[in-house]
């Protein structure tokens, strides 16, 4: 798979010394979802901002398809849409023509059918001769996602874009981002909503205080660094855990009917067999068993506190 975005060494630096990127680089595939997650504060919408020109990078540098977003800022700029956290959009102006001036100011060539087909996929063809001031903020948002599309982008960046939108909205997000990456469409996205980017995301990145700690494909991710967890639930519940199974590092629920078992799937031996026996023998009886695998939160929550998994 080809490479449509390429990031190398990027830093941004500010005049009271705050490093919003310590020398990030990165290769985007043509075609890709990537989830970029992180805290609040660890440098998404900077790394996005410089890449879409609108902060300005200390040093390194970014391509898109090829064009250096500094030496050729208009045709590099040309490949990428943005639809930003904030709603900013001129309240009086009708959302038909908040679009269409969209899809100009990147020189594309007027073309009414073309906005026409957007705002039908975002279900906002009947609110088309609508006042923005008129629209819920989920209509808002959507007006967003259509102004990022219309001069139809090979890179689209999606900045927390489900923040503090109804079930609906979001459904619909994921399904227009679907049809997008159907089309050939390379997606960067950031969300809270990390159960999203398990479900969508081709690859997750991970970045904190600036750095860029792991890019990898989540499959890959999940079976590296995620763990399984055996959950032992017993007929009757006890108040403790006997010491006759305190070496398995064993948790109890608040409840006392169920034993939390934590594994590696990787290792020689995952321990059940020696648990399970123990339990038989300290009198215990079985109720029902059940594996489940760590989640991606559970894995991020991991990486961005340094901790081993």
């Amino acid at each position: 798979m080809n490479t449509i975005l390429s990031i190398r060494d990027l830093r941004k630096s500010y005049a009271d010394g705050f490093e919003a990127l310590k020398g990030v680089t990165l290769d985007i595939r043509e075609g890709e979802i990537l989830a970029l997650l992180g805290p609040n504060g660890a440098g998404k919408t900077t790394l996005i901002s410089t890449v879409c020109g609108i902060t300005t990078p200390s040093s390194g540098s970014v391509t898109v398809g090829g064009h250096d977003i500094q030496a050729d800022f208009r045709a590099a700029r040309r490949m990428i849409g943005l639809v930003p956290q904030e709603i900013a959009l001129e309240p009086f102006e009708k959302v038909m023509n908040t679009v269409r001036f969209s899809r100009g100011l990147f020189g594309k060539r007027a073309d009414d059918g073309r906005i026409e087909e957007v705002l039908r996929k975002l279900s906002l063809w009947d609110k088309r001769r609508n006042a923005i001031k008129e629209l819920s903020g989920g209509m808002k948002r959507r007006v967003l996602i259509a102004k990022a599309l219309a001069h139809d982008p090979r890179v689209l960046f999606l900045d927390e874009p489900t923040a503090g939108v109804d079930v609906e909205l979001r459904k619909d997000m994921w399904d227009i981002v679907a049809e997008l990456k159907a089309a050939g469409v390379t997606i960067i996205l950031t969300t809270h909503y990390i159960e999203e980017a398990e479900a969508i995301a081709d690859r997750i990145g991970v970045i904190n205080k600036g750095e860029l700690l792991l890019v990898e494909d989540k499959a890959k991710l999940m079976a590296r660094m995620g763990k399984k967890h055996l959950s032992v639930m017993l007929s009757r519940p006890i108040t403790a855990i006997p010491p006759a199974l305190a070496r398995h590092n064993l948790e109890l629920n608040g409840a006392g009917d169920e034993l939390l078992y934590t594994y590696d799937t990787h290792a020689d031996r995952t321990g059940i067999t020696k648990l399970l026996n123990d339990v038989a023998e300290a009198g215990l009886v079985l109720r029902d068993v059940a594996t489940r695998q760590s989640s991606l939160e559970e894995i991020f929550v991991t990486l961005v506190k340094g901790e081993t998994p």
